[in-house]
Formats: structure tokens, sequence, C-alpha cells
């Protein structure tokens, strides 16, 4: 019997950035400031999350200056959707492995 954990990925596997990409999943882009007020976090905490998921090219970042002040988007690619309903698929897996 296989086991339903193996196909979930481990870079989703922590809440911040299953939230950031269920986030990124229902919106074409979203800011950094309004990310943290969503989510809750700390800037340090979010920006280490940012850069895992950027570092498997789950997310591309957007630098850009709103009057005159720094502006940081990020925005989920193709590979990271697939990424992001693997993984659903895979918990949806565990649910019903377990009301068996």
């Amino acid at each position: 019997m296989k086991n339903p954990f193996d196909h979930l990925d481990r870079i989703l596997e922590h809440r911040v950035r299953l939230q950031i990409m269920g986030v990124l999943t229902a919106n074409d882009s979203f800011d950094f400031v309004s990310l943290k007020e969503l989510l809750q976090t700390s800037d340090g905490n979010l920006a280490t999350h940012l850069k895992a998921l950027e570092r498997e090219k789950y997310i591309l970042v957007q630098k850009s200056f709103v009057d005159r002040k720094p502006n940081t988007r990020y925005k989920i690619t193709e590979r990271g959707k697939q990424a992001f309903r693997k993984h659903l698929d895979a918990m949806e897996e565990v649910i019903r492995a377990q009301r068996k």
C-alpha cells in the first residue's frame, strides 16, 4: 500500500508558505505589505518563506516604485500553480485514506 504522505510537497508543508500560495492563486498578484498584514507575520518571517518559494520558482518577484517608495509584488508561476494543485490533491488523498 502506498503512503499518501509521499505525494505532499515538502516546500508547501509549512503553514505560511501554503497560505502565500493560496493568496497568490486567488489573486493576480499581491504586495509584501498586504501579505504581511493578511498573514499576520513579521517582515523577516515572511521574507524567508517568500525566498523559499522563489528559489523553487513557484513565485515571481516584481520590484517597482510607487510614489517614490519601493514596492515588491509577488505572482504565482505556472510551476507554482501546478505544485500547489498537486499538494492539495495529495492532502485530499491523505484525508480520504484516514476516513477508510
